[in-house]
C-alpha cells in the first residue's frame, strides 16, 4: 500500500558529496556522507512501509549490501534526475503501491515522524512536498503516477520547488507542504549542522 524510495550512493572515496569535498576534502566528505547514510537508515527503518534503496551506480564488485534486508536497485543510466525518479515511482506504483514517497540522503533534519506525516497526507492530497532551504525539496510524495512533475525542471537549482508546485497547480493537483528543512550540500551546510550538535 505504501512504499518509500531512497536515492543514495554507495559510500566510496571521491564519489560522494563532491560539493562537500570541495570544502572539506574527500576523506572528510566521505565520513560526513556515512553519517548522513546512517541517519537516513535509522529514520527509515521504523516505518511500516515497503522500501527500496536506489543506488546512483553499481556498487564495487563484492561490496556488501548497503542496508541489509532492504531491496537494492541501481538507477537507470540517464543524466536526468527527473527521469530516474519517475522510473522509481513507476516501478513502485506498478507493483501495487497506492502511496509512494521518495527521499535522498542529504537531510539530517529528516525524522520518522515527518515521513509518517507525508504518507498520511497522501490520503487526502495528490502531492506532498518537503521544501528545502536551497529551493529544492528533500521529499516528494505521490498518490498516483504524475509524469509531468519530472519534466521541464532544471534540477539542482533554486527553482526546483517553485517549478514543481507550478506544474502541479496547472494540472489541478492538491499539494501539501511539510516543514522547510536544510539539506547538506556544501562545507558551510555541514559546519552549520555540526555546530547545532
Amino acid at each position: 500500500m505504501e512504499h518509500l524510495l531512497i536515492f543514495a550512493r554507495y559510500p566510496e572515496l571521491g564519489k560522494v558529496k563532491t560539493r562537500l569535498a570541495a570544502g572539506l576534502g574527500p576523506d572528510a566528505a566521505l565520513a560526513a556522507y556515512r553519517q548522513l547514510l546512517f541517519h537516513t537508515q535509522a529514520t527509515v527503518m521504523p516505518l511500516p512501509t515497503g522500501r527500496t534503496l536506489w543506488l546512483a551506480a553499481t556498487p564495487p564488485l563484492g561490496a556488501a549490501p548497503l542496508w541489509p534486508g532492504v531491496p537494492q536497485r541501481v538507477q537507470p543510466a540517464t543524466p536526468d534526475l527527473g527521469q530516474r525518479m519517475e522510473h522509481a515511482f513507476e516501478e513502485a506504483f506498478d507493483a501495487g503501491a497506492l502511496r509512494v514517497v521518495i527521499i535522498g540522503t542529504d537531510c539530517p533534519q529528516l525524522s520518522t515522524d515527518l515521513l509518517t506525516e507525508a504518507f498520511q497526507l497522501l490520503h487526502t492530497h495528490d502531492v506532498v512536498l518537503g521544501p528545502a532551504h536551497d529551493g529544492g525539496y528533500y521529499l516528494l510524495g505521490l498518490s498516483q503516477p504524475r509524469a509531468e512533475l519530472f519534466s521541464g525542471i532544471k534540477w539542482s537549482t533554486a527553482t526546483v520547488l517553485r517549478d514543481t508546485r507550478a506544474i502541479a497547480e496547472r494540472a489541478g493537483l492538491s499539494v501539501a507542504l511539510l516543514p522547510m528543512l536544510q539539506d547538506v550540500d556544501t562545507a558551510e551546510d555541514w559546519q552549520a549542522w555540526q555546530a547545532r550538535g
